[in-house]
């Protein structure tokens, strides 16, 4: 069975992203850039700005927790993927630094358009606060029990055993997700491995269109 979904924001929809801090970057930008590493990522309590050309998610599951942010608790939809490719991946943060401002970080890899390799990503989870794509899902399973998913890498124990996730509620999973022209905030991000081909990051002062993803 397929499933589309178009525009607006809504728990069927997900994307992948990843931010490091800004004190991390140059060292955890050049050790993805040449190989998988494992990752664990969240950005001082702030949300964080994506954008991808496409995604293609394999054994995908999302379910309701909360997140530890920097003004409090926040609701998220844990998106899950047993592996993940991203083309013309972009990802943006703001920081505000003493005397200087607002300084954007922004990263961008995978654009296959420059004969890059597509992003790739196994066991990802991602804290998605706000989505806007097109999405097809394959074999889709609506309302099922978060903690009977069989589908993708399933709930985070970790969440499980804090109570930030509850294995009674709400879930679905679906065999494969297609997301086209993403747009989407989050606020953390864990990888069993994460792979960039042609990363480029940059640093630039100031803020909104033009400088941040989005």
């Amino acid at each position: 069975m397929e499933s589309q979904v178009r525009g607006g924001t809504r728990w069927k929809r997900f994307a992948v992203v990843m931010v490091p801090s800004v004190a991390a970057t140059a060292a955890i930008g050049v050790a993805l850039a040449q190989g998988a590493l494992a990752a664990s990522f969240s950005v001082s309590g702030q949300q964080f700005k994506v954008t991808a050309k496409e995604l293609t998610g394999h054994g995908f599951s999302q379910y309701g927790a909360y997140n530890d942010g920097a003004s409090g608790r926040n609701a998220v939809a844990v998106s899950a993927f047993t592996s993940a490719e991203i083309d013309k991946l972009c990802q943006s943060v703001v920081t505000n630094v003493p005397l200087l401002g607002p300084i954007t970080l922004r990263l961008e890899a995978g654009d296959t358009s420059q004969k890059q390799e597509a992003v790739y990503a196994e066991q990802l989870y991602i804290d998605v606060a706000d989505l806007q794509a097109d999405a097809t899902f394959k074999n889709i399973d609506i309302g099922v029990a978060a903690g009977s998913i069989d589908k993708g890498p399933g709930q985070k124990k970790a969440e499980v055993d804090s109570e930030r996730a509850n294995p009674g509620g709400f879930a679905q999973q679906a065999d494969e997700a297609v997301l086209t022209d993403v747009k989407q905030t989050a606020w953390a991000t864990t990888a069993g491995t994460f792979k960039l081909s042609g990363l480029h990051m940059s640093l630039k002062k100031g803020d909104g269109e033009g400088i941040e993803c989005y």
